[in-house]
Parts: C-alpha cells; structure tokens; sequence
C-alpha cells in the first residue's frame, strides 16, 4: 500500500470513529434526558399518592388511605411497638391506634426528599404531623416504594414519633 493511499485510509477510519462517538454522545444525552423526564414523572406520582393518603386521612377514611400501601402479606411496617406485616395487619394496626376522628386529627407531611434507587424502586423520606384538640404529634418516616402496573405503592413504611 502506498503512503498516500494509507493516508486517506487512516483519514477515512478517524471520520468513522468521530461519527461514532457523535452518535454515542448524542444517544446517552438523550437517555439521560429521558431519564430525568422519567424521574420528575416518577416524583410527581409518588406525591400525588402522598397527597391522596393525606386527604383521605383528614376525611377519617382509612381504607382509602391504605390504596398508597401494596395490598401484599408482604407489606411491613415499623414503629415504636414493633414489626407489622401484611396488608391487613396494617390496616388493622392504624384502625385500633386511630379509632376515631379526635385520634387521627389532620394529617400534614413536610420536608419530602424523594429518592430513586433504580427505574421501579424509590424511598421518601420525611415529617409527619398530626394537629390534634388533644395534643399534636409528629415524627419522621422512611417509605420503600415500588412501582407495579397499579402504580407506585408503599412496600416497607418506618414512621417514628418525635418528642417536641
């Protein structure tokens, strides 16, 4: 091979290889942005069901504020009495701790940081708090989440109260 011929060769690989990475930054930036469309996506269902649990709570209705929770016997809670599991014991858990109106009070959250730990997978964590005529309360909790077909629901809810 001639030194010319080799020339226009070696040109003609470096033009390839350019086009190549063009297209490999292009395609990455693109999944990035899509994945950053995804999250807000993602972060703005994940609040709505917050803001749904929230409300039904605040009318007094339990069973639609368990709608966040996966109906699983694999479901779990945390707290200061113990390790709840399944679906049902949960409910039941809230039902017997917040029997009435006057026990649930108004339910608010704040402070909601939202973190994604995979494309199906999230934790939140945040405050809670519940103005009550017989004294408020509040604490903290951390939310496992999973995304299913249904949606985004709870899997694994640790709530801890907070001495004021």
């Amino acid at each position: 091979m001639r030194f010319s011929a080799w020339k226009a060769n070696l040109v003609g690989l470096r033009l390839v290889a350019a086009i190549v990475a063009l297209v490999a930054v292009g395609v990455v930036v693109r999944v990035r942005g899509e994945s950053a469309k995804d999250e807000k996506r993602d972060r703005a269902a994940i609040t709505a069901v917050l803001q749904a649990q929230q409300a039904a709570w605040n009318r007094g209705d339990v069973d639609a504020f368990m709608e966040g929770y996966w109906r699983s016997p694999e479901l779990s809670f945390s707290g200061s009495s113990g390790i709840t599991r399944g679906f049902d014991g949960v409910r039941e858990r809230y039902k017997t701790k917040y029997a009435n109106r006057a026990q649930m009070g108004e339910l608010g959250f704040s402070d909601l940081e939202v973190h994604f730990l995979g494309p199906d997978a999230a934790l939140v964590l945040g405050h809670w708090h519940l103005k009550r005529e017989g004294g408020d309360i509040g604490g903290v909790f951390s939310l496992v989440w999973q995304r299913f077909p249904e949606g985004w629901k709870v899997i694994h809810d640790h709530t801890s109260a907070m001495e004021k």
